[in-house]
């Protein structure tokens, strides 16, 4: 019998996130007394929005690694089955172990990471969920065959979210043109967040999305009326 939602969180919520940033992800590291690249996304959105869920991480972590599941207790889902992420079955527990250690380390260090570019496709989603959600559902490839042109995808967002939605994504779009990025760099993130095709000439990706904001930031709360 499969675990209900809570208990699941309660025992490896935290643990699941970690995992599903190195989806993808290399989980070693050249350097052993350094994080893999992955784990320091997790760290650095998590200490900017989450901070006390690390040291829930790091005690799941740990908890998984001393008392791992047997192959039954898997099949009947009363444990959770970690995600292939490339590491050998018999490695598992070890790693578990240290990147616990690293969490832990970050923790009693105080090391917060400074707020920094998204650098695996786990920290950009984390980082610009709703943006995410918008340019995946709006600007797939499958546009041009949905929509006439950008203005109309946009429109269609703009008369179907929810304002609490679109609000939160105008910020996100300025927090993502606050990073200062170069054009390719942009290019690089908004494909990670599901844009498949171009933005309109002749805007760049920068002035595109600002656009974007702009519109979106007129739509006026309704009351009713």
């Amino acid at each position: 019998m499969s675990m209900k939602p809570l208990e699941f969180d309660r025992r490896y919520g935290e643990l699941d996130i970690v995992i599903t940033a190195f989806v993808g992800q290399e989980p070693e590291s050249p350097d052993p007394d350094l994080a893999p690249p992955a784990l320091q996304a997790y760290l650095r959105h998590t200490w900017h929005t989450r901070p006390w869920a690390l040291s829930v991480a790091a005690q799941q972590l740990r908890e998984y690694a001393r008392n791992p599941p047997s192959r039954l207790r898997l099949r009947i889902g009363e444990f959770y089955p970690v995600p292939d992420i490339g590491l050998p079955e018999s490695r598992t527990q070890s790693w578990l172990s240290e990147m616990a250690d690293h969490i832990k380390r970050s923790i009693e260090a105080g090391d917060v990471p400074p707020p920094a570019t998204p650098q695996t496709h786990w920290e950009w989603h984390a980082r610009f969920g709703e943006l995410g959600q918008f340019l995946g559902g709006w600007f797939s490839q499958d546009m041009p065959d949905e929509f006439d042109d950008h203005d109309a995808a946009v429109r269609d967002y703009k008369e179907t979210a929810e304002p609490q939605l679109a609000a939160r994504l105008v910020g996100e779009i300025h927090e993502l043109l606050a990073l200062g990025l170069e054009e390719h760099e942009y290019l690089i993130g908004v494909a990670e967040l599901g844009m498949e095709v171009e933005p309109p000439s002749p805007h760049s990706v920068e002035s595109w999305l600002l656009t974007v904001a702009e519109s979106l930031a007129t739509t006026g709360p309704d009351y009713g009326k």
